[in-house]
């Protein structure tokens, strides 16, 4: 591999997006340092670095399925970037995932695909979970239906 490659991947491993993100960084011959970050959550700095290098708001990164975004009133717009990463604090899994840094940069891999974009090349074909073929026997992305 002629460039180094230093991924981080932000994982819940009881996500199916997540687990597919992190099996494509695998699938292209990087070994990610993965955080598990229900267990270990990022700092509020952290989190507000990686999202102005990703180019995300706070809110963009909200996750409202399974997690107590509505108990929490969260989806009202008059709340500041401070209040919604108070809220991140109290509880991780508001922070959608995987977010992934590498080389070429920081982005939130939903679709688990975007992850392609922060890679080298695929070493083979990839499937993910649900069956949808991503990436074919000779490392190239398949076109999406």
């Amino acid at each position: 591999m002629p460039e180094a490659f230093d991924v981080v991947v932000y994982h819940n491993p009881a996500c199916g997006t997540s687990r597919n993100t992190l099996a494509m960084i695998r699938n292209a011959g990087v070994e990610p340092h993965v955080i598990e970050y229900l267990k270990t959550p990022p700092s509020r700095s952290l989190i507000r670095q990686l999202l102005a290098r990703a180019g995300l708001t706070v809110r963009a990164v909200l996750r409202e399925t399974g997690t107590p975004y509505a108990a929490l009133g969260l989806g009202d717009p008059a709340l500041t970037d401070d209040q919604l990463l108070d809220a991140i604090e109290a509880h991780p899994v508001l922070l959608n995932r995987p977010l992934v840094v590498s080389p070429r940069g920081v982005r939130l891999c939903r679709p688990s695909e975007a992850v392609l974009d922060l890679l080298p090349a695929q070493q083979g074909a990839f499937v993910k979970e649900d069956g949808a073929r991503v990436v074919d026997e000779r490392g190239r992305r398949v076109g999406t239906a």
